[in-house]
């Protein structure tokens, strides 16, 4: 009789032994390996197996964490912050030759315009750096500029102070402050040690257009800024488009490590004057064709009775 097969006879169905090992013809050819049977190959738990996976060479390894280093560098780079050095003496003392600065490049991606006060970095709008002298980076400060970890040495920036933005009336006479909007600014909190306000350079009245920004240096004495390319489109104003971002704190050395916060006289009271002039304006041409009504509503009232 063949086991574990159906006979057609009444006589019972043979079953698997109580060892756990199945009868020939259930689909298993004898010999080969079960469960629980102690052979050398099984991995069941409790088999007493030492078998184990063996962990990936940390050297095979090593480059995928180095590539995805460098894809988040870049990343940090492209939508987040960016290392730039500063190369003039035009924003001292705030700023130093040869400091690094961090910029939020992430805000402008939200819509944030520049604002008054602001250090900024921006690209060369054309003609301001004409004259000056770009070194030639070697391959690896190109590679590493390229993913943010050194500051660019190609790309022609510049870094300035936010005075105006679009909508602002700006100007600066001869012994005399700056003024945004009417309001004198107090700058002496910033700007150079013995500089005046823009004694070598008097300027305005210039009404910045909107999306436009009027920068100027800390050190107004040696500072080709806004003043000095009047004859350019824009008379001197920097589109917002050209703008990088906000520079917020100064990275290295780490003995000049600082923020680089918005100047009080920025907030004073008065100085978007201009601005909030505009919206009591239009409350008042609109609330005028309502006036009239009423009183025309009102005398033929008068007239009728």
């Amino acid at each position: 009789m063949a086991v574990g097969a159906r006979s057609g006879h009444d006589e019972p169905e043979d079953r698997p032994s109580s060892g756990g090992i199945p009868a020939e013809g259930d689909g298993v050819a004898p010999g080969d390996d079960f469960p629980g049977d102690g052979s050398p190959d099984d991995d069941s738990p409790g088999s007493g197996s030492t078998a184990q996976k063996k962990p990936r060479s940390f050297w095979k390894e090593l480059p995928l964490l180095i590539g995805i280093a460098l894809i988040l560098a870049l990343l940090i780079k492209t939508f987040l912050v960016q290392a730039f050095s500063i190369p003039s003496d035009s924003m001292q003392n705030t700023l130093q030759r040869g400091d690094r600065v961090l910029v939020d490049k992430l805000t402008p991606w939200f819509g944030s315009e520049p604002e008054r006060g602001e250090v900024v970095v921006f690209h060369d709008p054309g003609g301001w750096l004409e004259d000056a002298a770009v070194p030639e980076p070697n391959v690896v400060q190109k590679f590493l500029s390229f993913i943010g970890l050194m500051p660019s040495a190609e790309e022609k920036d510049l870094i300035k102070r936010v005075i105006a933005v679009g909508g602002d009336t700006v100007q600066c006479k001869k012994n005399g402050p700056v003024t945004v909007n009417g309001k004198a600014l107090d700058d002496k909190s910033f700007i150079f040690e013995g500089n005046s306000a823009c004694d070598d350079e008097p300027f305005g009245p210039i009404h910045v257009p909107e999306g436009r920004i009027w920068v100027m240096g800390d050190h107004r004495q040696n500072s080709l800024d806004s003043r000095y390319h009047q004859e350019l489109p824009g008379q001197g104003t920097v589109s917002t488009d050209e703008v990088v971002g906000r520079a917020i704190v100064i990275a290295w050395p780490v003995n000049r490590w600082a923020t680089l916060p918005v100047p009080s006289t920025f907030d004073q009271p008065g100085l978007n004057k201009a601005a909030a002039a505009a919206p009591a304006a239009l409350g008042v041409a609109g609330a005028l064709p309502l006036v009239f009504w009423r009183r025309r509503r009102l005398t033929n009232g008068r007239t009728a009775g």
